[in-house]
C-alpha cells in the first residue's frame, strides 16, 4: 500500500491522502481524518501528540506517515514547517500545545471557548477556496428550490441557512428528519441540495446525497476534511476547520460560512 516518492507540496500531501484514505484499514484511517482536519498542528506538534490526537499508536501513526511517502513523521513535520515560511502558525495555536486546560471556573471556560472561536475564524481564509465558493453560490442561486440537510452537530447550521433564505426570498426545504420522514423525493430536476456534515459523518445525510447525486441533481456540501466521503458523491465541497475545546468544538467558522453563503446566494439571485 505504501507510496513512492514523498508529496513536494501540501496540495500534493492533500492529493496523495485523498488518494489513499478510502484504501486505509481502520486506525490508518483514523490517522487520516485527524490530519486532513487538523494539518495546522503538524508543524508544532510531535509524532505522540499527533498519534494521541488520532486515537492510535506512535508506530501506527510512523507507519501512516509511510504510506504517504514520508521516511517518516520528520519528513511530515519538515514539509509543514518549510510551507509556513512567511506564514507560521500564529501564536495562539503554537500555544495551544502549551498550556494547561483551564478548570474550574464559568469565566475560564468563556476564554478557552472565545480562543477556540477566534481561532477558527482565523483559519477559515485558509480553508475555504474562493473559487469553490463562488461555484457554490451559482449553484444555489440558480436552484428553483434549495433543499438543506444537516443532522446533530449540524442541524443549527442547517436550520439557520434555512430561515436566512426564507427572510431572503430564497426557495428553501429543510430537511429535518422529523418523525423518520424521508423528504428526498420532494427533491426534482432543477434543484439543489445543500449538505452539512462533520465527522463522524451523518448517515442519513451521506444517504441523501448519494441518491440525491445519482440523478445529477448538484450537490454543495459544506464539511471539515479532504477525505470527507462526501467528495466521492462529486459535491461542490467547502471545508471548514473548528477548533476544539476538551470534548466540544465550536461552531463559529461554520457559522460564518453559512452566513456569507447565505448572504452571497440572496443577493446572487436579486441579481439575476
Amino acid at each position: 500500500m505504501a507510496e513512492t516518492g514523498a508529496p513536494m507540496s501540501i496540495k500534493g500531501f492533500e492529493e496523495r491522502l485523498l488518494q489513499v484514505s478510502e484504501k486505509l484499514p481502520k486506525r490508518l484511517r483514523q490517522c487520516a481524518d485527524y490530519v486532513a482536519s487538523n494539518k495546522d498542528r503538524i508543524a508544532v506538534s510531535t509524532v505522540a501528540e499527533m498519534a494521541e490526537g488520532a486515537g492510535v499508536q506512535p508506530s501506527a501513526f510512523m507507519r501512516f506517515c509511510q504510506i504517504l511517502g514520508f521516511s517518516g513523521f520528520s519528513e511530515m513535520q519538515k514539509l509543514f514547517r518549510e510551507s509556513y515560511v512567511g506564514g507560521w502558525p500564529d501564536y495562539s495555536t503554537r500555544l495551544h500545545h502549551l498550556r494547561e486546560k483551564a478548570e474550574g471556573s464559568p469565566s475560564a471556560l468563556l476564554a478557552e471557548f472565545v480562543e477556540a472561536g477566534r481561532t477558527s475564524l482565523e483559519g477559515l481564509l485558509k480553508t475555504v477556496d474562493p473559487a469553490a465558493l463562488e461555484e457554490a453560490v451559482k449553484t444555489l442561486a440558480a436552484a428553483e428550490m434549495v433543499h438543506i440537510i444537516g443532522m446533530r452537530r449540524s442541524f443549527p447550521v442547517a436550520s439557520y441557512m434555512a430561515y436566512a433564505f426564507e427572510k431572503m426570498g430564497v426557495p428553501a426545504m429543510l430537511h429535518s428528519a422529523v418523525g423518520k420522514l424521508d423528504n428526498r423525493h420532494a427533491v426534482r430536476p432543477g434543484d439543489a441540495l445543500l449538505a452539512v456534515t462533520f465527522a463522524p459523518y451523518s448517515a442519513e445525510t451521506l444517504d441523501i446525497v448519494e441518491a440525491v447525486s445519482a440523478r445529477d441533481i448538484p450537490v454543495v456540501a459544506i464539511t471539515d476534511t479532504i477525505v470527507s466521503p462526501l467528495r466521492k458523491f462529486n459535491a461542490q465541497t467547502l471545508l471548514v476547520s473548528e477548533v476544539d475545546f476538551g470534548a466540544f468544538r465550536s461552531l463559529s467558522a461554520t457559522l460564518c460560512l453559512a452566513i456569507t453563503l447565505s448572504v452571497a446566494v440572496g443577493t446572487a439571485r436579486q441579481e439575476n
